[in-house]
């Protein structure tokens, strides 16, 4: 058990921003007995506990995080087909991947994932979706358990989905879950998933320290606009600027600490509130000490 938890452990090795401290301890369960047991045994509830998917979407402050990041690993990474629509799949497993473990198996519904580069647990967590598709659309079901070592499961009837979230519990790690498609025509979903990653590709930097998009869209309206009209697209903050090809995305350029990116974020939130009206809402997860 021991061997799993690491102490002191820099996350700027577990941030697509490559940015952050140390978390006091991180754990790296191999099993889900090895998780339960952890659990059970944790004697104390008043430390932090954060559930780390890919960091795709995770910023860590400098000061570090006082408790336990959980991160599981490729044992809870895997895809398997249920009947000829439903595909149980486990929280680690990258949206890529069963984007692809759909299409060899002719589900469609799946193809918006492969231009996600999180994991299914982050996903399912946060709603993700892009071009007007989002996990609720395929969701059926989901097993977890809470920070006690219970488990508790949720079909998609006891589940309120809204954009970028849901109504789950927060004191919950996501084990697996059940998806639900439509048996398709595999060059037809080859095609989407094709026609997709090239919008992303056009619109969406690639290949840079960045945690995507950074604010979500208000109702009726895209964030990266109203960051161009507040004239905010060119602001920088020490090694944080914002990226040309979409301002929504911030960059850390080699030299960023969190500290600059997260003053970054503020200044803008300010002028955009101040020049329209709208007061964005992070998408991002800021984690740690202040």
């Amino acid at each position: 058990m021991n061997s799993l938890i690491y102490k002191k452990e820099n996350l700027s090795n577990y941030s697509w921003f490559g940015l952050g401290g140390q978390a006091e301890s991180l754990f790296k369960p191999k099993t889900l007995s090895e998780l339960k047991n952890f659990l059970k045994g944790n004697k104390d509830k008043k430390k932090d506990i954060y559930i780390l998917g890919a960091g795709s979407n995770t910023l860590f402050r400098d000061r570090g995080f006082k408790g336990t990041i959980i991160k599981l690993g490729s044992e809870f990474s895997y895809s398997n087909l249920l009947d000829k629509n439903k595909i149980e799949v486990g929280a680690s497993c990258l949206d890529k991947k069963l984007s692809d473990f759909a299409y060899k198996n002719s589900l469609s519904g799946f193809e918006f994932l492969s231009c996600i580069p999180g994991t299914i647990g982050g996903g399912i967590a946060m709603n993700c979706g892009c071009y007007g598709y989002d996990i609720s659309q395929i969701f059926y079901s989901l097993k977890a358990i809470d920070f006690n070592g219970e488990t508790k499961t949720f079909g998609k009837n006891e589940i309120k989905f809204f954009y970028r979230g849901s109504d789950l519990p927060r004191n919950l790690i996501f084990i697996s879950a059940v998806l639900e498609g439509k048996v398709s025509n595999q060059e037809e979903i080859k095609n989407k998933q094709h026609s997709l990653q090239i919008k992303k590709n056009k619109s969406q930097p690639s290949k840079i320290k960045t945690c995507g998009s950074t604010f979500k869209n208000p109702e009726n309206k895209k964030a990266w606009e109203l960051i161009k009209i507040s004239d905010c697209s060119a602001l920088m903050v020490g090694g944080a600027k914002m990226s040309p090809k979409h301002c929504n995305f911030f960059l850390n350029d080699g030299n960023a600490t969190t500290e600059d990116v997260e003053t970054l974020i503020n200044e803008v939130k300010k002028r955009v509130l101040k020049k329209t009206g709208v007061n964005l809402e992070l998408e991002i997860k800021i984690i740690g000490e202040k």
